[in-house]
């Protein structure tokens, strides 16, 4: 299949369109690489062509890299995967380099053909990095469409010449942000930050014009010109110097030296720009393989991008059920969970009607979308049409008669089954017998609560985080008698909503809170053991978290934490587990101190809300021990507490896909992305180590660390949880 087409117009221009066949989006194989390189090749050798303008077939520009052509790549080269890897990013090098010299003589840079890049839509990638060692880049005007170098994100870095080419464009603290924070940016602010040079309407028209145009100094990128020097400096400059002492303490700021590309990535800039621009390249691809080496890039990777599509493309969907995307939502309650739901869904474009137990309730829940509206339109990103739009999808009312005609109702009252219960029986006495029934709840059994209802196949629990619009993971929860249609539905309207979903089976606390609360829980055992805080909070933070346990606790309020354990408590009766992590819970309620809500918590706050530090009235009822932990050995308590919740989640059937049980990890609460996720990081650890450092943190400190049936098995036969679960070699077989 040919991914690139190639003509030459009657002005003498060599257009070369990426389309890849097949594919809704453009990205990069190792056959396509090779096909542009004879494109470049033929424009180059034909006296007839002028210049090039490179653009896509499709609505978007690309999509980047098929990051599984890596994998191969890797495999392919056996005992030496480093070379494999680093051959190949050195010929997508080289490639690009001759785009980007186009023919011109070495010594007088002159006589090269002008290459224009015409990006007619969104742009990620090694799409970007094409562009970039184009002569000229021009950007459809649409705000809609947005470019930039997201890799970081994935675990990765820009390898194909964008690190180094951009940073030698606008200086490394310049580039810093741009590269280290993934975000992508609409034209407008691709111009401003030089990712592009122009923003037309007519992207591909003004692209061949510049190149009929254009003179051999226009050709010349600044690194190939003589007396080059980099903006703010090189690193042995004064000024450069203190440019890169800054983007380090940035890095390891933002990072806390838990993940491997972005300390890799600064490196390449640093030592990128003490030597020319080829021998720059050269050092990119080096760390470039150095991070594509690390079993962290290939976890992230994995968990971040191919195993999140997978999900999000319906992989856990049950077959053979037509499509069930939503048309009219109620939903029950218009406090900030349901006013969130009701949010997300509008924007989706869904009729809403959101029902409270009177008007100034209701309202007070629609107004939370207007609030949410007249910020974006301070920003410039929200219309005045497009607000009176969406708040006129939502229906807000006291009235259970308006939810007539609804195919799916999200319920999300209080955390008490009997209002629960009650809230069930009387809506569904009202909507259509057709309509699916959900139940919002963080903590309750699904099944228990399907009781209540008269068709309990169609009854489902569909668990989101707080705040909605911002969290990017919902979890699916299976009653015991939920029908396939339910869960179809519930992962059709998750898709609208353009979030990740989870499918997982019913159980107490399902599975994200499940992992959540052991690793808050640890923490606050520490704390009673005499643990200084900022030594459990930074320890987690240094793991990768975006917060320690004790400051997640004061985050989602201490008092919500002692209602669930009552309630727990008061569900398994005998069974539960007395834990000092309680004793602590209920003294803070006692002393008035419920987090952040309060101003008062396991921090202090002042008058504004911004935490000025830890309580120290803590060391009178938990004196600080006189010697304190180590780190690591703090940090394995916080893994341990939360995967061997994973392991047996999926050893009990709650998980039925190890996808999901890294996905939603890191989606749901931050588990350490680097790592992949949780089963993913036992994978790296190794199942025998893991076994042997439960056997030896369950002597010490408890059975909550007793290692799992399945993990022992697998530790003896040596199995990896990818090797042993993998779904798509399942599916295969």
């Amino acid at each position: 299949m040919a991914d690139f087409k190639y003509s030459v117009d009657a002005d003498g221009v060599a257009f070369i369109t990426w389309d890849a066949e097949g594919k809704s989006m453009n990205v990069m194989t190792r056959e396509a690489f090779e096909l542009v390189d004879g494109l470049v090749d033929q424009a180059l050798a034909d006296d007839a062509v002028k210049g090039i303008v490179i653009t896509s077939g499709k609505s978007d520009f690309a999509g980047g890299m098929d990051l599984n052509t890596l994998a191969v790549i890797r495999e392919e080269a056996g005992d030496n995967p480093a070379q494999g890897l680093f051959d190949f990013v050195m010929g997508g090098h080289r490639i690009l380099r001759k785009l980007e010299l186009a023919g011109m003589d070495a010594k007088t840079k002159k006589g090269g053909k002008p290459v224009a890049c015409a990006i007619n839509g969104t742009c990620a990638g090694i799409g970007t990095e094409i562009a970039l060692a184009c002569h000229h880049r021009v950007m459809t005007s649409n705000p809609k469409a947005k470019i930039g170098l997201p890799e970081i994100l994935l675990g990765i870095f820009p390898g194909g010449g964008g690190t180094i080419r951009y940073s030698r464009m606008v200086g490394a603290m310049a580039a810093a942000p741009v590269l280290l924070e993934g975000k992508m940016m609409d034209p407008a602010k691709a111009k401003s930050a030089q990712l592009v040079d122009a923003v037309s309407d007519d992207p591909v028209a003004a692209a061949k014009e510049w190149v009929l145009n254009a003179k051999d100094a226009d050709l010349v990128k600044p690194w190939d010109a003589k007396g080059y020097k980099m903006p703010g400096g090189a690193p042995y400059h004064p000024a450069g110097f203190m440019t890169f002492v800054g983007a380090a303490a940035m890095v390891n700021g933002k990072t806390q030296g838990a993940f491997p590309a972005p300390k890799a990535l600064l490196s390449a800039i640093y030592e990128g720009a003490l030597v020319d621009f080829d021998t720059a390249l050269r050092i990119e691809a080096r760390w470039f393989t150095h991070v594509l080496m690390n079993p962290s890039s290939s976890a992230m990777i994995r968990s971040l991008f191919i195993n999140k599509q997978a999900l999000e493309k319906g992989a856990v969907r049950p077959k053979d059920i037509p499509d069930q995307r939503v048309k009219k939502l109620g939903v029950l309650g218009a406090g900030m969970m349901g006013a969130g739901i009701a949010l997300v869904s509008a924007q989706a474009g869904m009729e809403v009607v959101l029902i409270d137990r009177d008007q100034a309730a209701a309202d007070k829940g629609k107004a939370y979308t207007e609030a949410y509206l007249d910020k974006g339109m301070k920003r410039g990103k929200v219309t005045a049409e497009k607000k009176e739009a969406m708040l006129g999808l939502i229906t807000a009312t006291p009235d259970l008669d308006a939810l007539k005609g609804c195919d799916l109702i999200i319920e999300a009252v209080f955390e008490d089954p009997g209002v629960k219960a009650e809230m069930t029986q009387k809506v569904e006495a009202i909507i259509p017998e057709d309509c699916i029934f959900a139940s919002n709840t963080s903590t309750l059994p699904i099944t228990g609560l399907a009781k209540a209802s008269m068709r309990p196949e169609q009854f489902i629990g569909i668990h989101f985080f707080s705040p909605v619009e911002k969290m990017l993971l919902v979890e699916i929860i299976k009653g015991k008698e939920t029908g396939d249609r339910a869960v179809a539905k519930a992962l059709d309207y998750v898709r609208q909503i353009r979030k990740t979903p989870i499918v997982v089976n019913d159980a107490r606390f399902f599975y994200c809170n499940r992992c959540i609360i052991p690793y808050i829980n640890e923490g606050l055992r520490m704390i009673t053991e005499g643990v200084a805080m900022p030594l459990i909070d930074h320890a987690a933070q240094q793991l990768g978290f975006p917060v320690g346990p004790i400051q997640l606790n004061d985050e989602t309020s201490i008092d919500l934490g002692a209602k669930i354990a009552r309630a727990t408590k008061a569900a398994m009766g005998d069974a539960y587990p007395d834990s000092p992590a309680d004793d602590l819970i209920f003294w803070m309620e006692e002393q008035g101190r419920l987090g952040r809500k309060a101003n008062a918590g396991f921090f202090d706050y002042d008058e504004k809300g911004k935490r000025t530090g830890y309580w120290k009235g803590m060391q009178d009822k938990y004196p600080l021990a006189e010697e304190q932990p180590d780190l690591i050995e703090v940090q394995e308590r916080l893994m341990f507490a939360q995967v061997l919740e994973a392991v047996r989640a999926l050893e009990e059937g709650v998980l039925e896909d190890i996808r999901e049980g890294d996905v939603g990890a890191i989606l749901a609460w931050g588990f350490a992305p680097w790592s992949g996720g949780p089963l993913s990081w036992l994978d790296i650890i190794g199942t025998p180590y893991a076994a042997e450092r439960c056997d030896q943190l369950a002597a010490k400190y408890g059975e909550r660390f007793t290692c799992p049936p399945l993990l022992r098995e697998m530790a003896d036969k040596g199995q990896t949880f990818y090797g042993r679960f993998n779904p798509e070699a399942q599916s295969a077989a």
